[in-house]
């Protein structure tokens, strides 16, 4: 389904990837690991065309380097930032909405789906959604990039600086986007969760991938987890 071959990207004059290879498979959950700074992040803004791209970047098929992000979203690629875009002065089922790309055909969630899913997000439906907890953005991003329909959601740090109790609520709405047969690209730091949920695991160093893998060959590799994610 997403397929990335030799894959660079620069901040100005930083050389950020230096040749990322990784391919996702429909209905797969891959997580994508490393320390910060190794260029996580900057991969999924990279196939999202928020920054340049050189390389190779195929979805569906097709050749999605150079596309705007919007037409990449329309063509089936959801991503949820770190940085949890919301709209403070809109309410809950404002944010919602601005998520369905197409009115003229019921999507596979809907609505009622999120807020049944989520009753502290139904609860709030008519509240402004700056007022919510860091844990409930989190869930109204996801939420919100689920209501246009993707085959393939990229995830972003969703457990960054919540509490314990919230990242396990986080980990189970992943858990579930899964179920329903999503593809997911997930980058986290928690190996809690990238361990539980994932069919393979990349692990990032540098800005290359250094270790490809089942969740189970990793945690039998106590070299890889010592040299690429132990601090």
């Amino acid at each position: 389904m997403l397929e990335v071959k030799d894959l660079h990207a620069y901040y100005g004059k930083s050389h950020i990837l230096q040749g990322v290879d990784m391919h996702i498979d429909a209905g797969e959950v891959v997580s994508l690991l490393g320390r910060n700074g190794v260029g996580r992040s900057t991969t999924v803004k990279a196939i999202m065309g928020e920054v340049p791209p050189h390389g190779t970047i195929r979805f569906k098929g097709k050749d999605i380097v150079g596309l705007p992000s919007y037409k990449i979203a329309h063509l089936g690629l959801g991503y949820v930032p770190e940085h949890r875009d919301i709209f403070p002065g809109l309410t809950v089922r404002q944010n919602l909405l601005l998520g369905v790309k197409d009115t003229r055909r019921p999507g596979k969630w809907r609505m009622e789906d999120m807020l049944d899913m989520f009753p502290n997000l139904a609860a709030r439906a008519d509240t402004p959604a700056g007022v919510l907890s860091g844990g409930e953005k989190q869930m109204l991003t996801t939420c919100r990039t689920l209501m246009g329909d993707p085959e393939l959601i990229m995830i972003d740090e969703p457990t960054e600086g919540l509490a314990p109790i919230i990242v396990q609520q986080v980990g189970d709405l992943i858990a579930r986007i899964a179920q329903a047969g999503l593809a997911i690209l997930l980058v986290e730091q928690k190996l809690s969760i990238a361990l539980r949920i994932s069919h393979r695991v990349y692990i990032m160093g540098h800005g290359r991938i250094v270790f490809e893998g089942t969740p189970d060959q990793l945690k039998a590799n106590d070299a890889v987890r010592k040299e690429w994610l132990e601090v």
